[in-house]
């Protein structure tokens, strides 16, 4: 499908169709910053990246693995992480979060994930994310937000 979008000099063609086969990798950086810290953010009392920072870099380049790939008003939700978090890496840093497509399962994507910092591997897993059509997914977030705005 072709769109054409005012204004726009170059014509963008719209995914109808997933494109997505075991062994597509995606990947995503960060420095780490005091904020990103196990004692920063509450969840441990060292000055360490925190694991809730580690996974959300691995879910991010889960998601980046699929941008562009999944049909047009589709998106990718997590649904379930197991990983480890197996070594500490202080601010300062630099972090790569790699998530390879292990398998598609019709909705179902297996990721295998892993972040390294500059010296070690320090947390490795899996990453599952299901495709959904997104304005239905936020319709039925919103159905449920409305349904507690009396409480």
């Amino acid at each position: 499908m072709v769109f054409f979008f005012p204004g726009a000099d170059l014509v963008t063609e719209v995914n109808t169709r997933m494109e997505l086969a075991p062994g597509l990798t995606g990947t995503c950086h960060m420095a780490v910053r005091v904020k990103d810290t196990a004692q920063a953010q509450g969840s441990g009392e060292v000055p360490v990246l925190s694991t809730p920072r580690m996974v959300a870099l691995m879910e991010a380049a889960a998601v980046a693995c699929v941008r562009g790939r999944l049909p047009a008003g589709h998106t990718s939700v997590g649904v379930k992480l197991d990983v480890e978090h197996i070594a500490a890496t202080p601010p300062g840093m630099d972090v790569r979060a790699v998530a390879k497509l292990a398998a598609v399962e019709g909705r179902r994507l297996v990721f295998e994930v892993e972040a390294r910092d500059e010296i070690e591997v320090i947390g490795r897993g899996t990453h599952v994310r299901v495709v959904v059509e997104e304005t239905r997914f936020l319709e039925k977030a919103l159905r449920k937000w409305q349904a507690c705005e009396g409480d």
